[in-house]
């Protein structure tokens, strides 16, 4: 399973907007930039978070994006569903009726096992969490010195 690069994008630029709370609308261009993407497919990304509330557009001069909730009140997963949708690796998990060995498949309780685990780990990770742990790394990977 690979993610798509929209979802890859958007993720970063969420944490970016993370990291920014609290301080005013990040603008596009710098948030472009930060995240070496271009400012129009940045902008198409920004579109379906805004679309699910995920993310608010300041207008103006000054303006930018803005978190539309507090960084621990957004899940990885309410990412995760606006670019990919299901977690389900194959149809057959959210759809059984699509494939004729639904009922005997012997597949099919692992691929339902692994969307529990995927939805587990996105639905307990938010975008606090991302940078608590990106802080820690920062913190593990600066050099010491000492006099």
């Amino acid at each position: 399973m690979k993610l798509s690069t929209r979802t890859r994008y958007g993720t970063r630029a969420m944490a970016e907007l993370a990291a920014a709370y609290g301080d005013g609308p990040v603008p596009v261009h710098k948030l472009a930039a930060r995240q070496n993407l271009s400012e129009k497919y940045l902008e198409q990304i920004m579109v379906p978070l805004k679309a699910a509330g995920l993310v608010e557009a300041v207008r103006g001069p000054g303006g930018g994006y803005v978190l539309a909730r507090p960084p621990s009140h957004i899940r990885l997963t309410d990412i995760f569903r606006v670019f990919e949708g299901s977690t389900a690796l194959v149809d057959c998990i959210d759809d059984p009726e699509i494939c004729p060995l639904h009922g005997g498949c012997p597949t099919r309780p692992f691929w339902g096992e692994l969307k529990v685990a995927i939805e587990g780990i996105l639905g307990r990770t938010t975008l606090q969490d991302l940078l608590n742990r990106w802080e820690k790394h920062e913190h593990n990977t600066m050099p010491m010195y000492h006099i």
